[in-house]
């Protein structure tokens, strides 16, 4: 199985969303099938095969999640994470402030899913292959 150490090690070449497709095949390479990120920390639960889980710690100081969500908002930074005009904590600052709380990452289905506090969804999206 993977450990968080080669998770960390695939997550040190994303730059920016543009390179998150590589990311997720390095991801599946090593086993993952699947993961959900919380916004607030940054902190990531990884799955694989046979309900195996390995969980990383926060990533940077807690940010406040916006109590309401705005969609348009959200795909607009979004959008512009994924044409690399944004790194990593960028990217979260502005999830939190459009009310994103977490998503989730489904390796087998290749679709990254957003959600706000109250568990709603506000995008799914596929991901590059």
């Amino acid at each position: 199985m993977f450990t968080i150490q080669q998770i960390q090690e695939a997550h040190s070449k994303v730059k920016s969303g543009a390179d998150f497709p590589d990311y997720i095949k390095e991801l599946i390479k090593l086993g993952v099938t699947g993961y959900e990120t919380f916004v607030t920390d940054g902190r990531t639960v990884y799955s694989g095969s046979d309900n195996f889980i390995v969980k990383s710690e926060g990533k940077y100081a807690a940010l406040n999640i916006a109590d309401s969500s705005d969609r348009e908002k959200f795909e607009r930074r979004l959008k512009s994470h994924q044409q690399g005009e944004s790194d990593y904590p960028t990217f979260c600052a502005d999830s939190a402030e459009a009310g994103v709380e977490k998503w989730k990452v489904d390796t087998n289905a290749m679709t990254c899913t957003y959600y706000n506090k109250a568990g709603d969804e506000i995008l799914k999206e596929k991901i590059p292959s």
